[in-house]
Order: structure tokens, then sequence, then C-alpha cells
């Protein structure tokens, strides 16, 4: 069995690992990078229009043989988790590859489509359920259930020619899922040559994180003491993080409105978790109608989404009338609306990943609040491990040796972990 890292071994985000054995070659993740060569946010929209020989010149698309143009040279995608940086540039793909990913991932990228517009669809889809095996070609593969902040997260352990590898995908030990990551630890597989392990966090100090209860508790402390109104600018497909907010909200007596796209992610994904949306009796959710996003979704022929909410709509005036009572789901192509709402001495509770304050869009977005006399609160959590629980989960499955993935410093593991440790290089060939 041959394992190629096309992108992943230097730096996070734009994961795709090749795996071949002497009839088969699978795909684990496609994603889009998160930075560029030189270290800057990565922007796919300076890329529009060129080809896909133009994108693997430019280091954008993995130079993978055959991916894109030959409809035999891939036996199957597997898709670990719906974060851009494990599924963003499929769309280049041949569209005859079978897509192997999990159903409440299928049912996101659906929604990034149309919220989004993304261009993720997939012709051969195939689902795959946590603990179930499945062969594509001489591969057999059985997904593990993540805790990660992108829902429906998994790892794999790939079986092959004699060889076992496990790929950990995204995960962390101090989510609302923390009990797939204890239920992992003792029915964890046993036997691995070889572990391809994220690290994410590596390189950032060795300090435990918050859990989502924890940040459920800071929320209701906020929201307890404030006598204005309260904005979260946080993912809408951060689901363990809009639970958070919502339980945050009943026990503090607030009412939470979120925009349409969010109100539907939740009520999309509430056919695979209890995810509270209007729609099925949650009475402290109200709707908010963004002025573009709603037109947009008239534009492009979705007025059934528009229209699916509208028993439980709020408006800017209801809002204005007592504006202390509402916890807002925000973000930057939102304030053509906040400016109507037109509140000051506010709250502003940034809910995302520290770098995202340094894009140009985001930045204005909070000096604009800072001027507004805004509070800025600082109150998130990763959604990797980190190091202990690295340190745990390599003990558990006790590999014969640790294959670093997904960080910006693979030469730390080493002086993290006892196991040996093969540090990679982007498209290097190894033989399992």
């Amino acid at each position: 069995m041959n394992l190629i890292i096309h992108r992943g071994t230097n730096e996070i985000g734009g994961t795709c690992i090749e795996l071949q054995s002497s009839s088969t070659r699978i795909l684990l993740d496609f994603g889009m990078p998160l930075v560029t060569p030189k270290g800057d946010g990565f922007d796919m929209k300076i890329h529009a229009g060129k080809s896909t020989d133009e994108l693997i010149s430019q280091g954008v698309l993995p130079n993978v043989q055959g991916a894109y143009s030959d409809p035999l040279a891939i036996d199957g995608v597997i898709i670990s988790h719906p974060h851009q940086d494990h599924f963003g540039l499929m769309q280049y793909l041949n569209k005859t590859i079978p897509i192997w990913l999990g159903k409440a991932t299928h049912k996101l990228l659906e929604i990034n489509n149309i919220f989004l517009s993304q261009q993720n669809h997939v012709n051969k889809t195939y689902f795959f359920e946590k603990s179930v095996p499945f062969t594509i070609g001489d591969f057999t593969i059985t997904p593990y259930w993540n805790d990660h902040l992108a829902f429906d997260s998994y790892s794999f352990l790939l079986e092959a020619e004699g060889k076992r590898l496990f790929y950990s995908g995204d995960f962390r030990s101090h989510g609302r899922k923390s009990r797939a990551y204890r239920w992992f630890l003792s029915n964890k597989p046993s036997d691995i040559d070889y572990l391809l392990l994220e690290g994410t966090t590596i390189g950032r100090g060795s300090s435990k994180f918050q859990t989502e209860a924890d940040i459920e508790n800071e929320l209701v402390e906020l929201f307890k003491k404030s006598q204005s109104i309260n904005y979260i600018y946080t993912s809408s497909q951060n689901l363990d993080r809009l639970v958070s907010i919502y339980r945050a909200c009943v026990r503090s007596g607030k009412i939470l409105v979120a925009d349409i796209y969010t109100t539907y992610v939740l009520d999309m994904l509430s056919e695979f978790a209890g995810f509270p949306t209007p729609l099925k009796g949650y009475d402290s959710i109200q709707v908010l109608y963004p002025y573009w996003l709603t037109k947009r979704l008239f534009d492009n022929g979705h007025k059934d989404i528009a229209y699916l909410f509208t028993k439980h709509k709020i408006s800017k005036d209801e809002i204005n009338k007592n504006p202390s009572k509402y916890v807002l789901i925000v973000r930057p192509s939102m304030k053509t609306d906040l400016k109507m709402i037109d509140a000051e001495n506010g709250n502003l509770v940034y809910s995302m990943w520290e770098g995202y304050k340094n894009q140009p869009q985001t930045k204005e977005f909070l000096d604009w609040l800072l001027d507004k006399n805004f509070t800025i609160h600082d109150i998130h959590t990763s959604g990797h491990a980190d190091v202990d629980t690295l340190k745990e989960y390599v003990d558990a499955i006790n590999p014969k040796a640790i294959i670093p993935i997904h960080t910006f410093n693979k030469s730390e593991y080493k002086n993290i972990f006892n196991q040996r440790v093969v540090e990679l290089d982007d498209n290097m060939i190894f033989h399992v």
C-alpha cells in the first residue's frame, strides 16, 4: 500500500490524502486551503475562471493524477466532515468519481449550495454510517464518529493488503459530543500500523480548553447582567455553539433571534439530532429575514424556503421596542439590517477563531460596532483537541508509528509522543 499526502503535512487545511493498493486508489478529503504558501488567508475568489491546469500549476488544486479528467483513475473519495478545508475543492473532481460521506454532511453541502452559492453537487453519492464497515475496491473502511466543531465528523480505520491505517480526521474531547470521544477510547481499533494524526493545536501551548458547557455558563452570566441588546458572531454551522447559545438564552430568559440561514440549518439537521427549531415547538427562537439574503432566495428560486418560517418572523421594529430581551446571531453581511435596529451600548460576543478578526470585512464590522459603543466579548473554544487529549488518544490507539497531518508544527510531534513519528512532505510517496 502507498500513502501520498498531497496537502496537509505542513499546514492546517486543504487536506487531501491518497491511498493506493495494487488495484485501488482512494482519496481522504479534498479540501480548500486556509492559507497561501506565504501564510496569508486563502481567497478562492481571486482564482475564479482559471482552468484546472492553471489551478494545479499554481498549487491551488492538488496534483492528483487523473482525478480531474479520467473517470477510472480514482475509485472513491471519502469526506470526513463538512468543513471547507476538507471538502471545498471537490467540485473540480471528475463527476463520475463516487463520493462517500455522512448523510448530515450531504445535507449541509446542499444547504451551502443554496445559501453560500457554492457548487458542491455530488453526482455519485454513497452514505456511510458510524461503526459500519464499507468497501471501496481493495479497501475496507470503518468510520468512527468524532466530537468536533462540525456536526457529522468522522475518523476512519482503513485496511488493505494486510496493513491497518487510522486517520483521525478533526476531533476534540470537550464538545457536546464528548461521549463519542469517550466511547472511542473504550472501543478503539487495535494493531494500527500508522496513525495519521491531526495536530491543529500543537504549537499553541498546552492549556486545557473550555468545554461547551463552560461556554454556555459564560453566556448565561453575560446575558443575565446585560441591560442592552446582545449580538453573537458565530458560524451558522457550528451546531454545538448554537445549542450552547440557545440553552443560555433559555436559562437567562432571552429570546434567540436567528436569521433564516441559521434557522434552516437547525431545522434541516434536526432530522439527525435534537436541535432547536421553531417548526418543532421551540418558541423561544424567532426568525430574522436579512434583506440581501432573503432577496437572493427569491432571485434563485427558493421562495419556498423563505416562506418556511414566516409564522415565526420577527421584525426589526419589534426588536427596537425591547432590545435587551433579544440575543441576535449576526455576521458582517447583515450590517444593513443591523443599522435599522440602530442599537448602541450593546454586547458583541465574538465566538469564532481569533484569526478571522484580521479579515477586512470582519475588522470593519467589529470597528463599526466599537464606534457604536459595543463591548466585544471573546467567548469561544477550539474545535480541535488540546495536547493532553492528543496524548490520551495516541496512548489509547498505541500505533506502531504516527504520521503528522493538519498541522504547522510537525517537528514537535517527536517531543510530545512516545511513539515513532514519521515526518512526510506533501506529494511524497510513502510505502506502508
